[in-house]
């Protein structure tokens, strides 16, 4: 992990297209703005780890699931 100590207004770039400045610091909360292209998503963690968690449960399937589309193909096919 790189640690940087960085001031309001001041930035960080990360490759050739990601800015993140630190937009205000108020006690132990720090406000941060990122500029990214809009083809990388941009999440707080625990946001993510939800998004990651549903996709998991999303692509798992059930024998009751391969039967009910198996009777629908057969349906389907009549």
């Amino acid at each position: 992990m790189l640690a940087l100590t960085r001031r309001r207004g001041e930035t960080i770039i990360i490759g050739d297209d990601i800015i993140i400045t630190v937009l205000s610091v108020t006690g132990d909360t720090v406000k941060i703005g990122i500029d990214a292209p809009r083809h990388i998503p941009v999440n707080r963690q625990e946001v993510y780890l939800q998004i990651q968690e549903q996709n998991k449960k999303a692509a798992e399937t059930s024998p009751a699931d391969i039967f009910t589309l198996s009777e629908f193909m057969v349906r389907k096919n009549k």
